[in-house]
């Protein structure tokens, strides 16, 4: 004898921060929601990601009414420095457009939507494996091991290798891979600066950020073919120490890494964003170099745009929304991309690049430290564009 699977409104693959997001505002709208997340719960917590906040991000946690830890915590930055290896050029975004960002990890924002959930009535399957989507274009269903929940939508929140996107036919993809990667060291010593920088170096770019007053974050561009084995910490920091340049790295502590990896950088759309009734948000529908801060950012707008059509829908029958996203998404996830785009290009040394290519890095890096224009520009793509 055959039984009917559960139903609910809104059936979101994946519990990572788009999908969490989603599933809290939906869930304040009185929307019926199911989350089925392959991983668990410890593994989802302890993924160490970015931690740049656009004002637009934070205003939504805000809404949410789960922001009182983010603002407690998270630190304010009214500005950020581009380095060329012998000056800091300060991008002061409270003086050029009147916002700033604010610094609270990916890794808590995920911690505090998950703790908020039982009493949001979110509920999520943890562990979920062999996730399939069936029937998208009429009677949306997602079984997984176990399990089955059929739903009038389906939001696709399971990033890049997740079966959401794959569930799309006719589909476009762009794509550029990047030549090297960023090697990262988390650890429990207090920031060199107060603001971010981002440097340029002849041996290649460096990133000098934080997590709070006691806990740094760093990088450094590293080669494809490199392993972790070859950076010992001390090589690390002697390194680092070079590419930040003299004023920075005299502000520089150093400390065992509590966490040490090596991740490569692309760029990557996919369009559309949505077929029938799946709707695909965050990285599994886009993908950029962590250099504009914007991946977070991106599955933030994500998920307003979607909600906004989810809840238009359940609540006044209309449609418009939900046939505008995949546009409305994408047209702000091409311009995050050129700004990630601009900014990886103009802050990394890239192995084909001669000395021509080069001089343009430096030009371009003294154009923006004399020009107020260059410095707005850069300024109001990194605290976010209007949704």
């Amino acid at each position: 004898m055959s039984t009917q699977p559960r139903r609910t409104q809104v059936a979101i693959v994946g519990a990572g921060p788009s999908g969490l997001l989603l599933g809290h505002a939906l869930r304040m709208a009185g929307i019926a929601v199911l989350v089925v997340e392959r991983q668990s719960r410890d593994y989802v917590e302890s993924r160490i990601r970015a931690g740049v906040l656009e004002t637009t991000t934070a205003d939504l946690m805000d809404r949410l009414g789960l922001g009182a830890r983010m603002r407690a915590q998270g630190l304010v930055e009214k500005g950020f420095n581009l380095a060329d290896g012998q000056r800091l050029i300060r991008i002061d975004l409270d003086k050029l457009v009147g916002r700033h960002v604010l610094v609270y990890g990916q890794t808590e924002l995920t911690r505090d939507l998950i703790a908020a959930a039982p009493d949001r009535g979110l509920e999520i399957v943890w562990e979920a494996k062999d996730v399939a989507l069936h029937d998208v274009e009429s009677s949306p269903r997602v079984t997984w091991a176990g399990g089955e929940v059929a739903a009038d939508f389906i939001a696709g929140c399971d990033g890049y290798h997740g079966p959401s996107r794959r569930a799309v036919p006719d589909g476009r993809s762009f794509e550029k891979a990047y030549p090297f990667g960023w090697l990262g060291v988390l650890a429990d010593v207090p920031p060199c600066h107060d603001e971010l920088i981002y440097a340029n170096h002849e041996r290649g770019f460096a990133l000098a950020s934080m997590r709070s007053p006691t806990r740094s974050r760093y990088y450094v561009q590293v080669g494809l073919d490199e392993k972790l084995a070859d950076w010992p910490d001390e090589r690390f920091w002697e390194e680092l120490a070079l590419r930040l340049g003299p004023d920075a790295a005299a502000g520089l502590v150093t400390g065992p890494a509590i966490e040490k990896s090596i991740a490569p950088l692309r760029s990557f759309v996919f369009e559309p964003m949505r077929h029938g009734r799946l709707f695909l948000a965050g990285d599994a529908a886009h993908i950029v170099p962590p250099t504009g801060a914007k991946g977070l950012n991106l599955a933030a707008s994500d998920v307003t745009y979607l909600a906004e059509a989810l809840t238009a829908f359940y609540g006044a029958g209309d449609e418009a929304g939900l046939t505008g996203y995949s546009a409305r998404a994408l047209s702000r996830v091409w311009k995050a991309e050129r700004f990630s785009w601009y900014l990886t290009s103009l802050m990394h040394r890239f192995p084909e690049a001669g000395p021509f290519e080069r001089a343009m890095q430096v030009a371009e890096l003294d154009y923006i430290a004399g020009s107020d224009a260059a410095r707005t520009t850069i300024a109001e793509n990194y605290v976010g564009l209007p949704l």
